[in-house]
């Protein structure tokens, strides 16, 4: 690789002037969209000879590097043959606040568009003009300065006199990088079955700028299946970064792990994994304001030294090396890790970093998107969690507060919380006797009161930014939210209103998230969707937006049928069923244990109904330890609980789960860790409103509505649970599966190849 680089005028001076904390707290932002409008308006106004939108690009030589400069001015204006660069800001807050240099990264971002014009047309003066327009009232504010040629060179070379030890380390470690993946070898002596065959198309997929949807066993290895290949297509020039999305935490430390087998091998790569803000914050309350948090005070004028120093000496930058250079530099650590994940190869994270409209990378630029692929892991999860991302609700309650507490102290603000209240009881008296209604349409009348609240909500918090008001932050982050989520809806969504006691709910409830989920995947240059349990394959390429010219593989699995002893107890599950059901599990549990020894887990759809089998087990005298899974656990206790698998076991150790659970994918009891898994019932989630709405939706839409809204998400589950077993090619173990559903042809079909060679228990 050579020493050129590549770089935004907006990149480059953001990096060198932006100052001050973080205030993300409350953000006086002007949505994108609404900012592309006002500079529509600005544009309109310029003269016939004047221009908008010019693109400019200037190749420089800087200490040995080729840099490439590009960006795109606001506009071009030609006043009395007088050049003048335009650039078009627009702000929430009064205009009065601002000076002529209260933002100097405004200033450099227009000094280097006028020294590339200058440059590119020999001009030896050029006007730098910043347009402030204030978002609502449409009121303009202009400054203009004039520089000689001369100083804007002064003034480009200081920036790149800035910039260049970071871009001197990126282009360092890209040359040790595209060395190291020449010769990279797979990290294992040889290819599991299926191994092979999922690693080439993932390539093919990638170097094609293809998506792929791939189901393929559990335990075949899936991360090092897909990343080392997603990494040798970095190293051939198809893309430059890839982003591992996951659901779980656990499944993050797989990721890792395979990164670490890489790095291992000698490979020089830099990997940050993002962790969740409340989760690696240092204080107590997670409240991102200067005066309530020395991480956030003037995190901005110590950010790149932090990242210097970070990617100098690191290269697996995990939560724990985050929060140790987060300590030396005082930076808040989830912002941090933002920040050196765009200097990163591989970004692990959630998906919402991906696919949430409220927290996706939207530092990543679409050139970047473009050189990008995506390796979605689990990708099953994504279906309940893509609904989640792409719906929203609001309760009456918190505006029928908002309107007491505000009366006599901000009057607009007070009238529109009464008014968002009053179209609340009118939706009230619309239930009538009912609980809860579903309705196609969006309820217009409500956004448009919620638009004026979110502005009285705004100006607000903006002029009592030093004693911010946590109420009401919260509930204008959620009226912000369901606007957003509002502008999204289709036919794929309902409203439903929902009386909860003296509350009052609405929701605008994505049924379908596969439309959405295939537009935030857009821009970037491959996806992979990759889980044990893409079963069956019709209904998960349906909901996570499969579309015609996107691969699918379906890899069969390595292991022998004879590895797992299977077996079917036909008793009833069922709610009403459940309290019978516990003598027979208990006599089924004590037979097998008695007679094996070893550890073992058993998985039930409920928290209650693990605890009311986990009493009655107790009172049998039973030569074994118990362990249960409890709500909530944080990392050290889910630590603890797998540790308790230890190997070689010379007693019996039964540990409790729940389905669907942060134990039942993901982990990885290798050997005999783990000799069997009890599964108790189908998964089905619990009968309710939603689901029952998710059913009817699908019906109309000539599908089975039940299979969609419950057989396929509980078999999911189930299929997770029983995977949990065989995880190498010398695994061995018993599956109990303790439903008479498993009798039928229907969920038989559900089942894995190698599982369907069972013996019914009968009791």
């Amino acid at each position: 690789m050579d020493n050129k680089i590549k770089i935004s005028v907006r990149s480059l001076v953001e990096y060198i002037y932006k100052s001050g904390s973080i205030e993300t707290g409350f953000r006086s932002a002007v949505p994108l969209t609404e900012g592309t409008r006002i500079h529509q308006r600005i544009q309109k106004l310029y003269g016939e000879e004047d221009q908008k939108e010019v693109y400019l690009h200037a190749g420089f030589s800087f200490n040995n590097l080729d840099f490439h400069l590009e960006g795109r001015c606001d506009g071009l204006i030609n006043q009395n043959e007088e050049l003048i660069i335009d650039e078009i800001k627009s702000v929430s807050f009064p205009l009065s606040q601002i000076d002529k240099f209260a933002y100097p990264v405004h200033w450099a971002q227009a000094k280097c568009y006028a020294f590339m014009y200058a440059k590119d047309h020999n001009i030896s003066k050029m006007t730098v003009q910043l347009t402030y327009v204030h978002a609502k009232t449409g009121e303009v504010k202009r400054f203009q300065h004039s520089y000689a040629f001369g100083e804007l060179e002064a003034f480009i070379v200081h920036l790149l006199e800035s910039y260049s030890p970071y871009a001197e380390l990126r282009v360092r470690h890209q040359k040790n990088l595209l060395t190291g993946l020449k010769e990279l070898a797979f990290p294992f002596p040889a290819y599991r079955n299926g191994q092979r065959k999922l690693a080439g198309a993932v390539y093919k997929t990638i170097a094609e700028g293809k998506n792929l949807f791939a189901s393929a066993p559990t335990g075949i290895g899936k991360s090092i299946s897909t990343l080392f290949p997603a990494l040798k297509a970095i190293g051939e020039g198809h893309i430059q970064r890839i982003i591992y999305a996951t659901a779980k935490t656990i499944t993050r430390q797989a990721a890792e792990g395979a990164i670490s087998l890489m790095r291992d091998k000698g490979l020089n790569l830099k990997s940050v994994t993002i962790t969740a803000k409340d989760k690696i914050c240092f204080k107590e309350e997670t409240e991102c304001h200067k005066d309530s948090c020395e991480f956030a005070n003037g995190y901005y004028d110590r950010i790149n030294k932090a990242v210097l120093d970070l990617l100098t000496k690191e290269n697996m930058i995990t939560r724990s090396t985050i929060e140790k250079y987060a300590m030396k530099h005082k930076v808040c650590p989830f912002e941090f890790s933002l920040d050196a994940a765009y200097a990163a190869d591989i970004i692990i994270g959630d998906y919402n970093y991906i696919f949430d409209p409220k927290v996706s990378l939207k530092r990543l630029m679409e050139e970047e998107k473009k050189k990008t692929s995506l390796l979605i892991d689990e990708a099953h999860n994504l279906v309940d969690r893509g609904r989640d991302m792409y719906s929203s609700v609001l309760e009456k309650s918190a505006f029928l507060q908002l309107s007491r507490r505000f009366k006599g102290k901000d009057a607009r603000l007070q009238k529109s919380a009464k008014q968002i209240n009053g179209i609340f009881i009118a939706l009230k008296k619309k239930c009538g006797e009912n609980q809860e209604i579903a309705e196609k349409n969006l309820p217009e009348e409500l956004f448009e009161v919620l638009e004026e609240f979110v502005h009285c909500a705004e100006d607000y918090l903006g002029q009592n930014r030093d004693n911010m008001d946590e109420e009401l932050l919260e509930v204008f982050f959620a009226a912000q939210n369901f606007i957003r989520i509002g502008k999204l809806y289709d036919e794929r969504f309902v409203t439903y209103i929902q009386q909860q006691r003296n509350n009052l709910v609405i929701k605008l409830f994505c049924l379908d998230p596969s439309n959405l989920l295939t537009k935030a995947r857009k821009g970037f240059k491959s996806a992979i969707f990759f889980s044990a349990t893409l079963m069956p394959l019709t209904y998960y390429l349906d909901m996570l937006g499969f579309q015609e010219e996107d691969y699918i593989l379906a890899v069969p699995s390595p292991f022998s049928i004879d590895q797992a002893k299977v077996y079917i107890q036909p008793l009833s599950t069922r709610y009403r069923d459940r309290e019978e059901s516990i003598k027979p599990i208990v006599s089924t549990i004590k037979d097998i244990l008695k007679e094996h020894k070893g550890n073992y887990l058993i998985f039930f759809p409920s928290y209650q109904y693990m605890e009311n089998v986990h009493r009655r087990l107790l009172d049998e005298e039973l030569t074994l330890d118990i362990i249960i899974q409890k709500t909530g656990m944080d990392e050290g206790e889910r630590e603890g609980f797998l540790d308790a698998f230890k190997p070689n076991p010379s007693g019996t150790l039964l540990g409790f789960a729940v389905m669907g659970g942060i134990f039942s994918e993901g982990i990885d009891l290798q050997g005999d860790r783990l000799n069997g898994v009890f599964v108790v019932g189908v998964g089905l989630p619990q009968l309710g409103f939603e689901r029952d709405i998710i059913k009817a939706y699908f019906n109309q839409q000539g599908k089975n509505g039940y299979d969609y809204a419950y057989t396929y998400p509980g078999m999911n589950k189930v299929l997770q649970a029983g995977g949990r077993l065989i995880r190498s090619e010398k695994d061995t173990g018993k599956i109990v599966l303790m439903d008479d559903r498993y009798m039928q042809a229907k969920y038989r079909a559900l089942l894995p190849e190698e599982w369907k060679d069972y013996e019914v228990l009968r009791k």
